[in-house]
């Protein structure tokens, strides 16, 4: 298939990881941001390394250098930002490793090439960035877990969970792969009816293509749902049942055969994060 546009991923690596998307899967990142036939012109992930660590700690030098090792494998360029030590006004010591300028800079420099840039971050730092990148006539997109900046979430053309991507971050102990009958995903209820105590999840399937055709009953959809009743969602002190439909709340649960009709039904619901 030919590609149809060009594409730059820039990754905030430590961001991520701090903030839910500790144990993603960069292979799989790489395929999501090539969807819809895109080109991966540029692939770049930003981490901080810690120099004196590394000299105190060879299990964190084998480890960090193996990950790293492990990210060119895929395709990325990694560009490092050494640890820096500093001591504040109490004489307390404290580490940092900011790379928003650098991934900054370079998405900016290479948006030339590019018809979208994928921003792995939920930092709002970056919303002067995705401006400009916007006005040089770029479409952005943010791919983010936690602590997202709802200013960025609103600022870019597509905000997408990472918890709602298949296979980002690995979910623990699945018996089948991602959407077939008694795995475990993730989704959102998009549509509940609290005097019945029912409702329907949404989730998606595949990350290949036509990702903003939400509709399930369009032919193209990547997305699919699935019945639920409000028993089977596991006690949360992180939301309210009152609160659904609410989409910027995702669950985890388990896929299976519907006992009402042909259909699927959400089982085990359980909280995983909230927007």
């Amino acid at each position: 298939m030919p590609y149809t546009s060009t594409v730059g991923l820039y990754v905030d690596v430590a961001n991520i990881a701090m903030n839910g998307g500790y144990g993603m899967r960069y292979d799989v990142l790489r395929e999501y941001s090539c969807h819809d036939s895109a080109d991966a012109i540029r692939l770049n992930a930003y981490v901080a390394f810690d120099v004196e660590r590394s000299r105190e700690n060879p299990a964190y030098r084998e480890k960090t250098n193996n990950f790293y090792d492990t990210l060119r494998d895929l395709g990325y360029k990694v560009i490092q930002k050494n640890v820096k030590r500093y001591i504040d006004e109490e004489g307390h010591e404290f580490s940092k490793a900011n790379s928003d300028l650098d991934m900054a800079v370079d998405a900016l420099l290479q948006s030339s090439a590019l018809t979208r840039v994928v921003l792995v971050t939920g930092d709002g730092d970056f919303l002067q960035v995705v401006r400009a990148l916007q006005n040089k006539g770029c479409r952005v997109e943010v791919v983010a877990f936690d602590n997202v900046s709802s200013e960025l979430r609103r600022e870019v053309d597509v905000f997408m969970s990472g918890y709602l991507i298949p296979n980002l971050l690995p979910v623990k102990n699945s018996a089948e792969e991602w959407g077939e009958i008694n795995s475990t995903i993730r989704g959102c209820c998009y549509e509940y009816k609290i005097d019945r105590g029912f409702g329907f999840m949404r989730y998606m399937l595949n990350s290949k293509e036509h990702l903003w055709i939400t509709d399930t009953r369009h032919n193209d959809s990547p997305y699919q749902t699935a019945y639920f009743h409000a028993s089977h969602i596991e006690n949360s002190t992180h939301f309210d049942i009152s609160e659904l439909p609410d989409r910027s709340i995702f669950f985890e649960f388990d896929l299976t055969k519907s006992t009402r009709n042909e259909g699927l039904e959400a089982r085990n619901i359980r909280f995983v994060s909230r927007l």
